[in-house]
Order: C-alpha cells, then sequence, then structure tokens
C-alpha cells in the first residue's frame, strides 16, 4: 500500500498507521518531532510524535 509516499520523510516503523508498508516512506505532508529529554544529546532521545498505531 504505497500511499503518497513523502520522499522527504524517510521511515522504517511500520507500525505506525503513516508508514508506507511497501516502501520506508512516511505518507504523512510533514510530521511533528519531539523529546521526552531536557537535554537530548542522542537520536535515541528524540521521538516522532505524529506515530499513531496501526491497527492490524
Amino acid at each position: 500500500m504505497n500511499r503518497n509516499a513523502n520522499k522527504c520523510i524517510k521511515c522504517d516503523v511500520v507500525q505506525c498507521k503513516n508508514h508506507c508498508q511497501d516502501v520506508d516512506y512516511c505518507a504523512l505532508d510533514v510530521i511533528k518531532i519531539g523529546t521526552h529529554e531536557d537535554d537530548p544529546k542522542i537520536c535515541q532521545c528524540t521521538d516522532c510524535e505524529s506515530f499513531e498505531k496501526r491497527e492490524l
């Protein structure tokens, strides 16, 4: 299901409903990135706040 893959947003989180299941891209036009840390220093400190769990 390649739903309008946004070639500017690579993503391999197949559990997200915005993931284009046959290619590793996001279908959204824009995403919001946030952090769960007071002072993020590495990529693991950041989160895609546009994530929505894909229903099976």
